[in-house]
């Protein structure tokens, strides 16, 4: 059997309080990456855009105190795709302007041939990523590779 998936159509981020990240997703989802709000209600903030969808709720009351730990089960970072070394640059000039709080800077690193990337945290802590990788990166080296099981 085969199923085709066609990447991933969105992924749902559960935060403390949507009111006050909404400033954070929107500078960054709608200023920076030029994406479309679809929803923006109390308590939701959901944006789309270059065949990504990220949905921004508000967490249950019961656990507005503990906070993002990204070794918990879970999600444990975000990364987007940029198209192009100079889109990670500008990003990191956006997020200076933001206050963002930058885990790193733009950088190469080890994970593909030509991996460029920036790590930065939301207003919960939650750590989201951009990186450039020229090509098809990895999967120009998996493309003819038997298909591994993760469990063996």
């Amino acid at each position: 059997m085969s199923i085709d998936i066609n990447g991933i159509a969105h992924i749902q981020l559960s935060v403390t309080d949507v009111e006050r990240a909404k400033p954070f997703y929107r500078k960054l989802l709608v200023e920076g990456f030029e994406m479309r709000v679809q929803y923006d209600e109390p308590g939701i903030f959901y944006c789309i855009g270059a065949r990504t969808g990220l949905l921004i709720t508000q967490v249950a009351d019961a656990l507005r105190d503990v906070p993002f730990d990204q070794r918990r089960v879970g999600l444990h970072h975000l990364c987007f795709r940029a198209r192009s070394r100079e889109s990670i640059d500008e990003l990191h000039t956006l997020l200076q302007d933001m206050g963002a709080t930058i885990v790193h800077g733009p950088e190469d690193g080890p994970w593909a041939p030509g991996y460029y990337s920036i790590l930065f945290e939301d207003p919960d802590g939650i750590r989201l990523e951009v990186n450039y990788v020229p090509g098809r990166g990895n999967l120009d080296k998996i493309r003819d590779a038997p298909l591994q099981n993760p469990r063996e």
